[in-house]
């Protein structure tokens, strides 16, 4: 067989003509440039109307079937290919091509699958059904097919659910063509929008987007209706401000792209669609606080690039789920005035320092990048969740109990044949047999689902009947799991913003894999996030103008090393460090967040090129002396249950005489070293795993406020 795909045949006379595909481009192809930034701003969108509603959500079920074939295509192709180890070993490539695992493959299946149904024609046109190719190729096919950096493969493709398709993805618009956007256009300018919905106090002297722009927070700069009309489209004779040869101005008609109201979001909708285009109108923020990022994105058309029409669950609106625009622009992120201050204040700042993340805190140690007391001090800091944050966390997940108590309860009597009564109910339902009673009818059976003798249900989940409140709740709780999100995402980036400000835009963190904490201490985890707060770290260092370092743990091993270049054994019990040489005593995680600073790369993109400088640690334990001590002393955390005792790490004059607390007892037997709990997965020993040689079987220490010693710096 031939391992390239079918060309089209030509069309012979009389027969109806092949079918032709897009050819080369001749003209220069536009790329993005290498120094290009690009940036997002979400635009909610109004859909009250009825008949907008219905168009748009038909436009996503439409779109959403066709991705759903295509998966399973590609699961299809994969395991075919997989299967054809002959052909496979002889010519991986070719075999790829000719099962049409490739960009072009998915986008030819894609086409057939919209030719031959008889209603996608209606909703979605050609370019939608490419991207969407393309989308199921490069996150389906192509990570599975293809290692990444890592080595590390995703798995076999998966048909989605329909509750977790949130995204259409549109077409990027032209930039060597003027006016040629092929799926998703925005129409309309700011200036226009602050026209037509200006707010009745809003002062006459303010006319355009930059004015109300530098209005004072709180202004009111609009007044939107509650439902917003949807815009009509330009009508009548535009001039081209050509004459003819007889001296007539040429005209043409009216289009979009003579529009300047209120901004919209415009669908030309399918190729067979009879009912024009469908406008949706976008809903501006009102007050002038959000004006400058309006005016840093929307006031120049020529750098938006693509819109992805977008939807996410809300109870509240009708249908069930709030759509928003998602406009790409070719331009860099809004910055406000002050962060600008702030940032550069930070970049200003002359530090070096390090990261040493936990399940239940995260601590930060810096020095100056000279390493010398005359230009400045110790500064430490340690993050941990207040006491109102766990209160609050505990509350939502009580809250989080008992929406799925009531989901189970819901689909249990929606359902009774699939379940089996409880052990409460069958004994009731014996006593009341024994006494001659009647039985009752048990409407909420709360026993195990119905199985076979191989414990697979009867019935597959999927075939469950639902009720509507069982659907409202369901929605409610992703609903709250999102917003618990975008709450953790927004009090990661202000901890990293008030960390950069004070220990600068240089750090360095060991690099570590914290999917593997999950196994053990996944529910602590979720108060704490150290990924998230590392993450949001490593963005704002690049803000500001400096960058967040990995370390690998197996060249340095912080957690086991002094700075006197000893090598201190501890359990993950052992939360004080100990040195029997110098006779530092002080909390382990900053220890190691104070020697991930004199940590060095070779390749800064290489984490396994990273070494402890033993020669400038010692210098720096010799320099900074009772200011290290007392910056990396503290109180023990609140809820560590150490196996050994307790104890705390005072502030006082190292004696290297005495070998401290914790080393003047003899370990538990079957006490091992300390499995670096910071190791990647995929280079773990498997004793490792889990609670293999270590004494801490206590549950992990609970969270207490940020505390920071040697600037006396207080993050609430």
């Amino acid at each position: 067989m031939d391992a390239k795909l079918p060309e089209p045949a030509p069309a012979s006379d009389g027969a109806p003509s092949a079918r032709r595909y897009r050819g080369k481009n001749k003209g220069k192809r536009w790329s993005l440039g290498a120094n290009t930034e690009l940036a997002v701003i979400r635009l909610p969108l109004d859909v009250h109307d009825p008949g907008i509603r219905h168009r748009t959500e038909s436009l996503f079920s439409a779109m959403w079937s066709l991705k759903r074939a295509l998966q399973r295509d590609a699961r299809d192709a994969v395991d075919a290919y997989w299967a054809g180890d002959v052909r496979r070993e002889r010519d991986a490539k070719a075999w790829r091509l000719q099962l049409g695992l490739s960009r072009e493959g998915m986008e030819r299946r894609a086409y057939r699958h919209m030719e031959n149904s008889r209603h996608l024609a209606h909703h979605v046109t050609k370019a939608l059904v490419m991207h969407q190719a393309d989308e199921v190729f490069e996150t389906s096919v192509s990570r599975h097919l293809f290692p990444d950096s890592s080595g590390r493969r995703h798995g076999r493709p998966k048909t989605g659910r329909w509750w977790d398709y949130t995204r259409i993805p549109g077409r990027a618009r032209s930039h060597t063509t003027s006016r040629k956007w092929e799926t998703f256009r925005l129409h309309g300018t700011l200036a226009g929008h602050l026209n037509t919905y200006r707010h009745r106090n809003l002062d006459h002297t303010v006319t355009t987007p930059e004015q109300a722009a530098a209005l004072p927070a709180g202004t009111g700069v609009l007044e939107q209706p509650r439902h917003l009309p949807a815009p009509m489209r330009p009508t009548g004779r535009i001039q081209t401000g050509e004459v003819t040869a007889k001296n007539v101005q040429k005209t043409r008609a009216a289009t979009w792209w003579d529009y300047s109201g209120p901004l919209a979001v415009v669908f030309t909708g399918g190729a067979d669609s009879r009912r024009g285009d469908l406008v949706l109108p976008v809903r501006l923020p009102s007050g002038s606080g959000r004006w400058p990022r309006l005016v840093h994105f929307l006031t120049n058309p020529d750098t938006w690039h693509k819109i992805d029409l977008v939807r996410r669950r809300d109870t509240s609106a009708p249908g069930g789920w709030v759509y928003e625009a998602h406009l790409i622009v070719l331009t860099g992120g809004y910055a406000s005035p002050a962060t600008k201050a702030r940032r550069a204040a930070a970049a200003a700042l002359v530090r070096v320092g390090g990261i040493d993340g936990n399940v239940s805190n995260l601590s930060i140690v810096s020095f100056p990048d000279t390493f010398d007391p005359a230009d400045g001090d110790v500064e430490a800091t340690r993050i941990e969740p207040s006491d109102a944050e766990l209160a609050a966390l505990a509350q939502a997940r009580r809250k989080d109990r008992g929406r799925k108590r009531a989901l189970d309860r819901s689909r249990r009597a929606s359902n009774p044949g699939q379940y089996r009564p409880s052990k409460r109910q069958q004994a009731r339902a014996e006593r009341r047999q024994a006494a001659d009673l009647p039985a009752r009818t048990v409407e909420t059976p709360g026993g195990a689902r119905a199985a076979n003798e191989a414990g697979v249900p009867k019935q597959a989940y999927r075939r469950d009947s639902l009720s509507a409140g069982y659907r409202f709740n369901r929605a409610r709780l992703a609903e709250v799991a999102a917003t618990a999100v975008a709450a953790k995402d927004h009090r990661a980036r202000r901890i990293a913003e008030e960390i950069i400000s004070g220990h600068g835009a240089n750090l360095v963190v060991e690099d570590c894999d914290i999917r593997t904490w999950y196994r053990r201490w996944g529910k602590a985890l979720q108060a704490t996030t150290p990924g998230r707060l590392i993450a949001a770290l490593g963005r704002e260092c690049e803000k500001t103008g400096g960058r967040m370092l990995r370390g690998s743990t197996f060249t340095t091993k912080l957690s086991q090393t002094c700075f006197c270049g000893e090598k201190v054994a501890k359990t993950l019990a052992d939360r004080i460090h100990t040195c029997p040489a110098c006779g530092l005593v002080a909390d382990r995680d900053k220890v190691s967040a104070a020697l991930c600073a004199h940590v060095h790369l070779t390749d800064p993109d290489d984490p396994s090129t990273a070494r402890l400088d033993r020669v400038q640690a010692r210098h720096t334990q010799i320099v900074f002396h009772e200011g290290l001590q007392e910056a990396l002393s503290s109180q023990p955390q609140r809820g560590a249950r150490p196996s050994r005792g307790r104890t705390h790490a005072a502030a006082h004059t190292p004696d290297a005489s005495g070998r401290g607390p914790l080393l003047d007892k003899t370990p538990p037997p079957g006490t091992g070293l300390t499995p670096n709990e910071t190791r990647p997965a995929n280079e773990r020993h498997k004793a490792h795993v889990g609670t293999a040689g270590c004494t801490d079987n206590a549950p992990p220490r609970r969270a207490g406020s940020v505390q920071t010693s040697g600037g006396h710096h207080l993050i609430t």
